[in-house]
């Protein structure tokens, strides 16, 4: 087999499995939409969800799935980072940075049903906090921190020694380098490490029955007092999110159209996730032409 051929036949593999991976996720987005379109209206997004009567809807849990993907992010995305720069950055090569790199690949591999289970035991019973937006934020932030850690070091990494090296020749120091120069230039890898995580949050549901429960109290959303009862602001309340909500009514549920919330809010919960991507794509490239002075 010649260079030549041996070339062509490894670009045409590559093209093959690229296709096949589009094709998968096209099917899986398709048949998701075209099951679930049907069944979303207007009244299927502002109505809340009802336990035993058909036409419930699913205005609070997707309120409940956007707000406890912001308040994760709130922790998230300053810890990896912050982790992520000092792993780039400060580390020094040696034992203790090794270990620190197994802890961070072991809490990335965890289950994400034991990360819940630890959530149960600390957040719920040991602080008696019971089911709350915190407590699930919290272990999904545990869930989300070395995905976080890992592709903040990666872009920083990335990012050319010489750039680095040019700030500090002229008398520039280390922090302040990597506030002005390292980290604008990795933000477009931060941002995708932070959309990476979002997506995980969006789709999780096993940490969450053990932290933010399942079900959410009569809301009032013209109540933005955060520590009254039925305000959705508050955190210390429970909260069903969609992914929840949809295993929740295919598992458990009782009403007469089961089936079409289900295929209705998995349609949803995918149209946010590509809305999210999209738009934070958008908004990353504003944010990183004003941090990078780019045109």
């Amino acid at each position: 087999m010649n260079a030549k051929f041996a070339d062509k036949l490894a670009t045409t593999g590559f093209i093959a499995v690229a296709l096949i991976f589009v094709a998968i996720l096209a099917s899986l987005f398709g048949y998701i939409l075209v099951q679930g379109l049907p069944h979303i209206s207007n009244s299927f997004l502002t109505t809340p969800s009802s336990i035993v009567r058909a036409g419930g809807g699913i205005r609070d849990q997707l309120f409940n799935s956007f707000y406890i993907l912001f308040i994760t992010m709130l922790f998230t995305v300053p810890l990896g980072v912050l982790g992520g720069v000092y792993m780039a950055e400060y580390a020094k090569p040696g034992k203790v940075t090794d270990f620190l790199r197994i802890c961070i690949e072991m809490l990335a591999s965890l289950p994400s049903i034991v990360v819940g289970m630890f959530g149960l035991l600390l957040f719920v019973n040991t602080f008696e906090w019971g089911y709350t937006i915190i407590g699930g934020a919290l272990a999904l932030t545990i869930f989300n921190i070395p995905v976080m850690v890992r592709v903040s070091e990666e872009a920083i990494r990335s990012i050319p020694r010489a750039q680095q090296e040019a700030s500090l020749a002229l008398g520039i120091t280390k922090w302040h380098t990597i506030k002005t120069v390292i980290l604008p230039a990795a933000f477009p890898g931060i941002l995708t490490g932070a959309i990476l995580a979002s997506g995980r949050v969006f789709g999780e549901a096993a940490a969450l029955l053990f932290t933010a429960g399942l079900s959410t109290p009569q809301l009032d959303f013209a109540n933005l007092n955060p520590f009254a009862a039925n305000s959705p602001l508050n955190i210390f309340r429970p909260a069903e999110t969609l992914a929840v909500h949809i295993w929740s009514v295919n598992t458990n549920g009782i009403m007469p159209d089961v089936k079409e919330i289900a295929l209705g809010g998995a349609a949803v919960l995918v149209i946010s996730v590509l809305l999210f991507n999209i738009g934070a794509r958008f908004i990353g490239k504003i944010i990183e032409k004003k941090l990078t002075a780019g045109k």
